[in-house]
C-alpha cells in the first residue's frame, strides 16, 4: 500500500517513481492492499480531500493495476507460514501475511517500503525501491 499511495504524495519519492516508470504494465496490487486505500478513503470526512482521492483511485491506480485476490492457493501458503512463525514466537499482522501470499503464490515481487515487515516470511522476493533497486 505504501508505494500505491506515495505516488499520491506532493513530492514523491524519486525511487519509487522510478520504479513505477521502469516497470509499465507489469505491477499489480494486491487485494488486501485494494481494501486498505479505500478503507483510508471512505474512513475521511467528506471533502475536497476525500474526494480528489476517491478520484485518484478510481481513475489513476483501478485501470492501471490489476487487483490480484487472495484466494484459495494464498489461504493455504498464508496458514503454512502463519503456523511456522507462530510457532516461532513471531506473528506478523494478518494483512501483511495475506499480501506475502499473493505475491508468494503468484511469483510477484512484493515492492514495499518497509521490507522488514516481510523479512520473516519464506519463499518470498521484497524490494524497497527507495534504495533505488528496480
Amino acid at each position: 500500500m505504501n508505494v500505491v499511495s506515495e505516488t499520491a504524495r506532493l513530492e514523491p519519492d524519486s525511487g519509487v517513481v522510478a520504479g513505477i516508470a521502469a516497470h509499465p504494465g507489469e505491477m499489480a496490487i494486491a487485494a488486501p492492499v485494494w481494501h486498505e486505500l479505500r478503507f483510508g478513503c471512505e474512513r475521511l470526512p467528506r471533502s475536497r480531500r476525500q474526494k480528489l482521492l476517491k478520484g485518484w483511485l478510481a481513475e489513476v491506480v483501478a485501470p492501471a493495476l490489476p487487483v490480484v485476490p487472495y484466494d484459495g492457493a494464498a489461504a493455504a501458503w498464508h496458514a503454512r507460514e502463519r503456523a511456522r512463525l507462530g510457532k516461532a514466537g513471531r506473528t506478523p499482522p494478518f494483512v501483511d501475511g495475506q499480501i506475502a501470499a499473493i505475491a508468494a503464490t503468484n511469483n510477484l515481487v512484493l515492492i514495499t517500503a518497509n521490507p522488514k515487515d516481510f523479512k520473516a516470511f519464506r519463499d518470498l522476493e521484497v524490494i524497497d525501491w527507495r534504495s533505488g533497486e528496480h
